[in-house]
């Protein structure tokens, strides 16, 4: 048995068997793997695509992340909705959902101060607006007017998105209605400096401050296409909406500038003279010594002759902290001026007349200026010096028919509604209508100061004598002697610098050179100035 056994051995062919080995077993997820896997996509989603960042550097334009590092202080900045991605179906869309969907939203401080921003990044989608790119600006619109801070709105996007539909309209109507709802409760700031057409125009037009810059900046209701297709008129992008368009022209662009540094330090040195909200008072940076600080230089800068130009923006850096301001509309109706600076520290608004202009007249386009300058600064706290030297307004059929007396009633209207401290100066001439318009004690001026060289009257000597004595100098045998010894009378005894002050329609007559320090103790004197508005629901503003 044991020899058949093993032959029977001898004659089997054994088959190697293999162990199969233990499947590999994952190594337990730790807290460590999953934060790093988080910090992997938050990097990949700020630093944004490599080739729609070159392009936009091509273009020469900064990247939205770029340009709030250079408006807001260093570290200030926390985003929200960084993982937001539009929810669209269909039409290609569906196949691209990145996050952030084409806009930067959140807060951070500039100088200290608590703002809110959004900043559109045409590197996404080309910035277009859909529902969730909206829905990030409304919740920033809607966190800024809750905490009381100044909103800032960096435009840069191809409009609204196609592909979205009546979604994308709709999203652009919940921006506009929270604009106007925050329309003298917080500050509201636009900086246009890439495309803003179509619909999104309306984002600036309602906001305070519109910043726009040469070259990028581009903003139209309808594109040099559909211009060309309904008008056949041939105009290039600049041409329609530019910034120099929008600057001097439409009146649409409150500050222009040359590159986007520029542009975004001025934002910040605007928002330095702001308060946060209608109910705090204007940043104060503490007395310089402005109520004893006499300014000879003054009364060299301004010709005793009524018709000799001067420009009243050295008058205006005469009575201002350092000389510095803030001009708002430099480039349109430039026969009036608007500006913002301080006095012994305080904010102040100043309007004045600029002879160097239309010899300082007002008309259609300088009332509707100054009146919405007027209007921001009373919704603010904003006291408000106005610096009077004009001889009456523009005459002719154009201004006549183009709504003259309504934009005239504009200005009259803002002053006459305007509850902050307000301190009239009557350089020179101050005639007719526009004496009146130019916050006169009439209409509710506070303090009325007037220079020796101060012509108030319904219109100048020259005039009112052509108009009394037209007979008698029609009838004279030398009716230029007659016309001048007239003059000299009605001179005398309806234009001397005191005929005012004697009725009691201005406070004081003073030396030029004191000018500076009379507004200072005018503003101390009234720092504590509270009027209250009567109960309406709203005036009915000659629009």
């Amino acid at each position: 048995m044991t020899d058949l056994s093993e032959r029977s051995l001898r004659r089997v062919d054994f088959v190697p068997v293999s162990v199969p080995r233990p499947a590999p077993v994952a190594e337990p997820r730790s807290m460590r793997s999953v934060l790093d896997e988080s910090d992997r996509l938050r990097s990949r989603i700020v630093t944004g695509d490599e080739n729609a960042v070159a392009r936009q550097h091509a273009l020469g334009k900064h990247t939205a992340r770029e340009r709030l590092d250079l408006l807001l202080d260093p570290g200030s900045f926390t985003e929200i909705d960084l993982y937001r991605r539009h929810q669209a179906r269909g039409m290609k869309i569906s196949e691209n959902r990145p996050h952030t969907d084409g806009v930067i939203a959140g807060s951070g401080t500039i100088d200290g101060r608590r703002v809110f921003v959004y900043a559109q990044d045409f590197s996404v989608f080309g910035g277009s607006l859909g529902e969730a790119h909206a829905s990030k600006i409304h919740k920033v619109m809607d966190l800024a007017l809750s905490t009381g801070c100044p909103l800032i709105g960096l435009n840069d996007s191809g409009g609204a998105r196609i592909q979205e539909g009546v979604m994308a309209l709709n999203a652009y109507g919940g921006i506009f209605r929270r604009h106007v709802a925050a329309s003298g409760i917080i500050p509201q700031i636009s900086v246009v400096i890439g495309p803003c057409a179509g619909g999104a125009a309306y984002s600036p037009a309602l906001t305070d401050f519109t910043f726009m810059v040469r070259g990028t900046a581009k903003m139209y209701l309808t594109g040099p296409d559909v211009v060309a297709a309904v008008n056949g008129e041939v105009v290039t992008h600049e041409e329609l909406g530019g910034a120099d368009v929008h600057g001097s022209q439409s009146g649409v662009a409150t500050f222009v500038h040359d590159d986007e540094e520029s542009c975004l330090a001025d934002v910040r040195y605007l928002v330095s003279l702001l308060p946060a909200n209608n109910l705090d008072s204007p940043p104060h940076d503490g007395p310089v010594g402005a109520t004893t600080d006499e300014r000879p230089r003054l009364a060299q800068l301004v010709p005793v002759e009524p018709n000799k130009p001067y420009d009243m923006r050295s008058v205006v850096a005469e009575v201002l902290d350092d000389g510095e301001f803030i001009e708002v509309h430099e480039h349109w109706a430039g026969n009036v001026i608007c500006a913002l600076g301080r006095v012994d520290g305080r904010p102040v608004g100043v309007v004045g007349n600029q002879p160097l202009v239309l010899a300082g007249v007002l008309d259609s386009a300088a009332a509707q200026k100054a009146a919405r300058f007027v209007r921001f600064c009373d919704a603010f706290n904003i006291p408000l010096i106005t610096l009077v030297d004009v001889p009456g307004f523009l005459p002719g059929t154009a201004q006549e028919q183009g709504g003259a007396i309504r934009h005239g009633a504009k200005l009259l209207y803002a002053y006459c509604e305007a509850t902050v401290p307000r301190i009239q100066v009557i350089i020179r001439k101050a005639y007719g209508g526009a004496y009146i318009v130019m916050d006169s004690r009439s209409i509710g001026s506070d303090v009325s100061l007037a220079w020796p060289t101060n012509e108030i009257a319904v219109m100048g000597a020259e005039g009112a004598v052509n108009v009394l004595f037209r007979k008698e100098l029609t009838a004279a045998a030398d009716p230029a002697a007659l016309r001048a010894e007239l003059i000299a009378e009605y001179q005398e005894q309806l234009m001397h610098p005191h005929y005012a002050a004697e009725r009691g329609l201005v406070d004081d007559v003073i030396d030029p050179a004191q000018t500076r320090a009379a507004i200072a103790r005018g503003l101390e004197m009234m720092s504590t100035k509270r009027a209250s508005a009567p109960p309406r629901k709203h005036g009915n503003v000659p629009l």
